[in-house]
């Protein structure tokens, strides 16, 4: 079903056995997740609004997919090809998830939407236009040119994108993101920010949860959250979840919490890996991981704070932990990092795969 909701924001619904989920083609984002929890008793599992207009406004990237580039641009620029873009700066002198309008805050166009077969799906499309343009005669372009200029931090190149949902059985959910640059390399990085609760959005914070990370190293960053460019073991630190650890167990050892790529251990852009489980010890919930990405970011919701929400319910600091997967952040200005460039020849594919069961 696709409930009109506003100008061109749509919702869109998809159930297989006890998973259904809620999206919107507004930033191709997860509005719920419904599952079982060990008693039969459903819930809501992530973070969000009731009204689709709340998510035009939201700061928090709430289920949404954000890029051009995911997470940090250390200094708003990078170098390609020896031409130098800069970009805009939305987080102190650094460009974060895309700048201060990325895919999070665009309207997708919903491409396909097949609720009614065995593995019911919904594919978003968004083709995001070059942002390399002069902006010598800014009074002579019209309005709806410049205000599409203005929305892409000045990335170079036409980028189509396309983002596939999809319910598989044994409660499990899929997610493919494709890029295909049409005329120029660019760097691309999506990635996907749900914030979960597995106890159900209105349960409180997560630190409780146990959770497991098969990643050895991590990418560490200055005070501004900009990676050094080293790789640097985990081991007899706060960050090692080699073995499942409580969230709560050592963070207190941090500053604010855990915001932070993992380096994935044994990675290979042409298969995907376990790369996280973590557990919900009250309901039971458990949710595994599978990516073919090189990195995943554990995100603590550390800024969240009075955040109205889903039926009245309020969020505060440390209501839900993301697990973004997604390429280094910063790689653009690291040469040792692997590489987010994208080509004409050379297309982008990020793979996700969510298994949900009961413990």
């Amino acid at each position: 079903m696709v409930n009109q909701e506003g100008p061109g924001a749509e919702a869109i619904r998809a159930e297989k056995g006890d998973l259904s989920v809620k999206l919107t083609n507004w930033g191709a984002t997860v509005v719920s997740v419904v599952l079982p929890d060990r008693n039969g008793k459903l819930g809501d599992v992530v973070l969000g609004f009731d009204d689709l207009e709340d998510y035009k406004n939201d700061t928090s990237y709430f289920g949404a997919i954000v890029g051009r580039v995911a997470n940090r641009v250390g200094g708003a620029k990078f170098t390609l090809n020896g031409k130098t873009y800069k970009l805009v700066a939305n987080e102190g002198n650094n460009t974060l998830h895309g700048g201060k309008k990325g895919f999070s805050d665009v309207l997708w166009k919903v491409r396909k939407y097949k609720p009614d077969i065995d593995s019911p799906y919904v594919t978003f499309s968004y083709s995001s236009f070059d942002g390399e343009q002069d902006l010598h005669g800014k009074e002579e372009m019209s309005e709806y040119i410049l205000v599409k200029k203005l929305m892409l931090a000045w990335f170079p190149g036409v980028l189509d994108l396309f983002v596939t949902y999809t319910l598989l059985d044994g409660q499990r959910l899929s997610l493919t993101m494709r890029g295909h640059a049409k005329n120029k390399p660019t760097p691309v990085n999506l990635a996907q920010h749900t914030y979960w609760n597995l106890g159900g959005h209105n349960s409180g914070n997560i630190l409780a949860n146990t959770i497991q990370l098969f990643a050895s190293r991590i990418t560490p960053v200055d005070n501004s959250l900009i990676p050094t460019g080293k790789l640097v073991s985990i081991k007899g630190t706060p960050y090692d979840f080699l073995l499942p650890h409580s969230v709560g167990s050592r963070i207190n050892e941090l500053p604010h919490g855990y915001d932070i790529n993992y380096v994935i251990d044994g990675h290979s852009h042409n298969s995907s890996k376990k790369v996280a489980v973590v557990h919900e010890p009250k309901s039971g919930r458990l949710m595994e991981l599978w990516t073919n990405a090189p990195g995943v970011q554990l995100y603590t919701s550390n800024m969240l704070q009075d955040t109205k929400g889903k039926r009245g319910y309020v969020y505060k600091k440390h209501g839900a932990l993301c697990l973004e997967t997604q390429g280094f952040p910063d790689a653009v200005n690291h040469p040792n990092f692997p590489s987010q460039i994208v080509t004409p020849k050379k297309p982008y594919k990020h793979f996700m795969l969510y298994k949900f069961s009961v413990k």
